[in-house]
């Protein structure tokens, strides 16, 4: 079993910064893929950034650029960088982990065993 504590986010203006993290515990593998998904009201959940613990990065389109994800793999822990923020990324942020998959990191919910509860990301304009 894996567990996901996700800490960090909260308020900042438009143009400001914030960082989230993620810290694993349990059995974890070098081939697992952490991501994060966001959820903002009413719409569905979606991929923003994903790594393996061999640090290979994925991104969306709408935060390349501007959000940066990285991982202590001694410390099993993921963080996420956010720089000029813009109030569409106001959502929940969930870090997940995902145990099976190869290659390139999965972008969708449904491949992803475990989930974290999610903290508030909210930007103000």
């Amino acid at each position: 079993q894996v567990q996901l504590v996700e800490s960090g986010g909260g308020l900042v203006q438009a143009g400001g910064s914030l960082s989230v993290s993620c810290v694993a515990s349990g059995r974890t593998s070098s081939r697992d893929a952490v991501a994060w998904f966001r959820q903002a009201p009413g719409k569905e959940r979606e991929f923003v950034a994903g790594i393996r613990w061999n640090a290979i990065t994925y991104y969306a389109d709408s935060v390349k650029g501007r959000f940066t994800i990285s991982s202590d793999n001694a410390k099993k822990t993921v963080l996420m960088q956010m720089n000029s923020l813009k109030p569409e990324d106001t959502a929940v942020y969930y870090c997940a982990l995902d145990r099976n998959s190869v290659g390139a990191v999965p972008t969708i919910p449904l491949a992803y065993e475990y989930w974290g509860q999610g903290t508030q990301v909210t930007v103000f304009s």
